[in-house]
C-alpha cells in the first residue's frame, strides 16, 4: 500500500507504508511544509507498516526541523517504533 499524506486542521495524517519505497516522497513534501509553517504535526495513527527507512525519515525531519527553529510533533498509536527511536533516558 502507497503512503497518503492528507492535511486536516494542519495536521499531518498519514495512512499506509512508511517504507523504502515510500519514506523519500515523504520527505521531500514534508521538508517543504517545513520551510512554510511553524510547526508541522504529524499524526501515524493510521500508518500500517514503517521499517528502518521510515524510521530514519522521521529523524531527518526532526533535524530540518531544528536547524529552522520550528516544531516538529508526531502524535497518534501507528507505530511504536517511532516511540521508541525518540526515547530518550533521563540521568539524574
Amino acid at each position: 500500500m502507497a503512503l497518503q499524506i492528507l492535511e486536516h486542521n494542519g495536521t499531518f495524517h498519514l495512512q499506509g507504508n512508511l517504507n523504502e519505497t515510500t519514506s523519500r516522497a515523504f520527505i521531500i513534501h514534508l521538508e517543504h511544509k517545513i520551510k512554510m509553517v511553524k510547526d508541522v504535526t504529524v499524526n501515524i495513527d493510521k500508518v500500517t507498516e514503517i521499517d528502518a527507512n521510515g524510521v530514519a525519515a522521521f529523524k531527518t525531519l526532526f533535524a530540518c526541523a531544528l536547524k529552522q527553529y520550528k516544531g516538529f510533533f508526531v502524535t497518534g498509536r501507528g507505530c511504536k517504533d517511532i516511540y521508541e527511536e525518540f526515547n530518550y533516558f533521563q540521568v539524574a
